[in-house]
């Protein structure tokens, strides 16, 4: 079993000449998941693959059994091309750079026509994969349960008790809240709930190639209700689809639905509100684990729009059976606003302006601090791992697509990002409140050119967004050399 960059990589490098016949003459990492998979980019004698590195051999074994499986059926799904689960290693087909997420980045204020056209062959094929693709699956297989049944909920219920309410501050009575959702689960199960259920039906797991959608990442899946991947996909915080299109969207999708079996629509749309829900319990405990207690600033700005998801679930539909508490804790998390974003209007128009840098600690040392205020932050990044040790790497810099890979999957880069974020953010509200005007932010490696330069850019990017102010970057080492490394 690989665990090494090195090692991975030299693994998945043998399997491709296995079954393209050539050496790759490509092996890029690709971004992180939010999982422990790593993935990678081959490319070889004209022929390329995405290469999978994933210790979780049951997962493995899923997501091979439901890739052929859907495969057989004709659903949009990639191909599996070579396998060698004695080193967690598999091959699949590449379906490009581009996910329906990407669309939704570039669609502005407004949520075009194209973008409503594409969804609705979103949803068509989602009724295919569930239905059809249903059919003679191997449910034993699934992971890490045969069926999304009143247990799973629990899980569910319970991350969303532990991981967002309690880190949140959200009082609930724990026996009453229990008994509700126990009650809830068993109602949502009175659903058909004999299909498959893709489990993590959103955005980034939809590839979009020549204009029609393909599916990624549906290892979790397992039997369940029609009604939560719709939910998933419609109630995506970050999506903000508008209201009469998310309506346009689940009509589309039962007309699709009733060409593979019976939907009684108004029972359908009756469960469905209840799915959304717990989706949204759901998604609540992931960003309350990922966001509030590791800290990840993309968890954390998702928590807002999930919040007004649920406020428009409480004001427009309610709950369809009497669940008390449960209520109860739904509407203080609507009422929460501890979560909303700093207003940058604010920070844009204050006096504060923030250097952010790199600097090779072998070749110049600390920079000088030429503000008048005796400096700020410095970083040492030196423990973090080193992709300059590395042949592939040696050249390039903390700029680079499989540099910046390198260093989200194999060093705790991120992690050390995230307690920065939690030092300067609350240096530069303070600053801000009491009219600062500079502040300098410095990150140092061996030789100014991997480590440090990625921690810049992502501090003073992450800064930008967050407070508004004025960000002036400097990359002392590599500005020194014009960004040439020999």
């Amino acid at each position: 079993m690989p665990s090494s960059a090195a090692a991975i990589e030299q693994a998945l490098s043998e399997l491709f000449e296995q079954w393209a016949g050539e050496v790759p003459k490509l092996v890029l990492p690709l971004a992180p998941s939010g999982s422990s998979r790593i993935y990678y980019r081959l490319e070889g004698g004209g022929r390329t693959a995405i290469g999978t590195y994933n210790p979780n051999e049951k997962e493995n074994a899923a997501f091979l059994t439901f890739s052929r499986h859907f495969r057989g059926k004709q659903i949009a799904v990639p191909e599996i091309y070579a396998e060698d689960l004695s080193k967690d290693i598999y091959l699949q087909e590449d379906l490009g750079f581009t996910t329906l997420y990407s669309f939704l980045l570039k669609k502005g204020d407004e949520f075009p026509e194209h973008l409503i056209s594409l969804y609705k062959k979103v949803v068509e094929k989602l009724a295919h994969l569930q239905i059809e693709g249903g059919k003679e699956l191997d449910y034993q297989i699934c992971y890490p349960r045969e069926a999304f049944d009143k247990q799973s909920m629990l899980w569910d219920f319970n991350t969303f008790k532990y991981y967002f309410l309690k880190l949140a501050g959200i009082p609930f009575d724990e026996q009453a809240l229990e008994e509700d959702v126990h009650r809830f689960a068993e109602y949502l199960l009175g659903a058909d709930c004999g299909h498959f259920m893709f489990r993590d039906f959103q955005t980034r797991n939809i590839m979009i190639r020549s204009g029609d959608p393909h599916f990624i990442d549906y290892q979790g899946g397992r039997r369940g209700a029609l009604q939560y991947d719709l939910a998933s996909l419609l109630y995506q915080a970050k999506a903000d689809i508008p209201e009469p299109i998310r309506q346009q969207l689940l009509h589309h999708y039962i007309d699709a639905a009733v060409k593979f079996l019976p939907v009684e629509r108004e029972k359908f749309i009756e469960y469905y509100y209840g799915y959304v829900l717990i989706r949204c319990i759901q998604v609540f405990g992931t960003y309350g684990f990922r966001g509030l207690y590791e800290r990840k600033e993309y968890f954390l700005q998702s928590i807002p729009p999930a919040i007004a998801n649920v406020r428009w679930i409480l004001e427009n539909c309610g709950l369809p059976i009497e669940v008390p508490e449960l209520r109860r804790v739904l509407e203080r998390v609507a009422a929460c606003t501890k979560f909303e974003p700093f207003d940058k209007n604010k920070g844009a128009s204050s006096l504060l302006k923030v250097d952010v840098g790199s600097f090779s600690y072998l070749k110049n040392g600390i920079p000088a601090d030429t503000s008048g205020n005796g400096g700020g932050f410095v970083f040492d990044c030196r423990f973090i791992h080193n992709p300059g040790r590395y042949e592939p790497y040696k050249k390039l810099t903390g700029r680079d697509e499989s540099v910046i890979n390198f260093l989200k999957h194999h060093s705790e880069m991120e992690r050390f990002l995230q307690d920065v974020f939690h030092i300067v953010d609350v240096a530069i509200g303070n600053y801000i409140e009491r009219s600062f005007t500079n502040l300098s932010i410095h990150f140092g490696c061996t030789g100014g050119q991997h480590r440090s330069v990625y921690a810049a850019d992502a501090v003073a990017r992450h800064i930008q967004e967050k407070f508004g102010v004025p960000v002036q970057v400097q990359h002392i080492e590599q500005e020194r050399k014009g960004w040439i490394n020999e």
